[in-house]
């Protein structure tokens, strides 16, 4: 108990704390993004299927 106290009163714990959370919401947004663009992507890639393969069969 008295290692959790003094690990929360030192500006050292604070830190590393604070640094934890920032790059756990870089990450949280980068995962978002990824997401997102794979998404597009993929939504890209089937329309211009589907178009080649409507302009090859015609």
């Amino acid at each position: 108990m008295k290692l959790i106290k003094r690990f929360l009163t030192e500006e050292d714990g604070v830190t590393a704390i604070e640094y934890a959370l920032i790059a756990s919401l870089i990450a949280m947004a980068i995962i978002l993004t990824v997401t997102a663009v794979g998404q597009n992507v993929s939504a890209l890639f089937t329309r211009v299927e589907t178009e080649f393969t409507a302009a090859t069969e015609g």
